[in-house]
């Protein structure tokens, strides 16, 4: 097992190519937010996995060879699950089961790309956040303050959010997770209460607009079962382009 240097990484992302299925790690990966380890040597590696600074316990795997990624995955702590792509998902969960005694549970993770003019939805509690809502930002419950950025000043500052303001509250946002040259990924979130009344699929159209407007895809990922992440990509004119799947041990 090798860990990547920073310069190493960005090898690794360029092997990785730009794509809705790629981009998260492939930004981590430029960004230095990631810690990578390889079976092989760069660039033609057997397995990679990818650990997301804001999303450790989830490693992304990439390769079709389960036994290298299982030896990776045995060499490195703190993960939970591994999402990986589809056709060794059964085979790396075998490896598992058979070396540590446990069952396996498999997650389909839906990836999307918007191939055409985002949908509008508006809400007219929903605007785009600037630097003025830091402090807003920063005292909204822990699952609206959005994430996949160091600090709130530089989600607000390098990376693209909207939000529903409420009573001078923010109680659901969508945002901008990671990016890359040809693509950048959304993530919504609201406050359960607020639930059921457009304010993520309208926050969701503002973020998609703007990375329209820069001349990159949106990238849209949900689990195969979230009915209401699902429901507001198709509202938005999302396309589903692929599938990845969590292996989950059942410890």
């Amino acid at each position: 097992m090798i860990k990547l240097t920073f310069q190493e990484c960005f090898v690794l992302a360029d092997r990785l190519g730009d794509t809705p299925m790629t981009v998260i790690s492939a930004s981590r990966l430029k960004q230095g937010m990631c810690d990578a380890y390889i079976a092989g040597s760069l660039p033609d590696v057997n397995a990679a996995l990818v650990f997301d600074a804001f999303c450790a316990d989830e490693p992304c795997g990439f390769g079709t060879d389960a036994e290298a990624l299982w030896q990776l995955l045995k060499e490195t702590h703190g993960w939970g699950c591994v999402n990986v792509e589809s056709t060794c998902a059964a085979s790396l969960g075998a490896l598992i089961e058979a070396d540590r005694g446990t069952s396996i549970r498999y997650y389909g993770d839906v990836c999307h790309a918007l191939l055409e003019p985002v949908h509008c939805y508006s809400n007219e509690a929903v605007r785009l956040l600037t630097l003025e809502d830091t402090v807003r930002l920063a005292k909204a419950p822990s699952e609206v303050q959005g994430n996949g950025y160091k600090t709130h000043e530089a989600l607000l500052t390098n990376g693209i959010a909207a939000g529903a303001v409420v009573d001078g509250n923010i109680v659901a946002i969508a945002h901008t997770y990671a990016e890359t040259d040809l693509h950048a990924d959304i993530g919504v979130s609201t406050v359960e209460q607020w639930r059921g009344k457009g304010f993520a699929t309208a926050a969701a159209f503002l973020v998609a607009r703007e990375i329209q407007a820069k001349g990159k895809v949106p990238a849209w990922s949900c689990g195969e079962d979230n009915a209401a992440s699902l429901r507001v990509a198709q509202k938005l004119g999302f396309t589903e382009v692929g599938r990845r799947t969590y292996v989950i041990p059942i410890f």
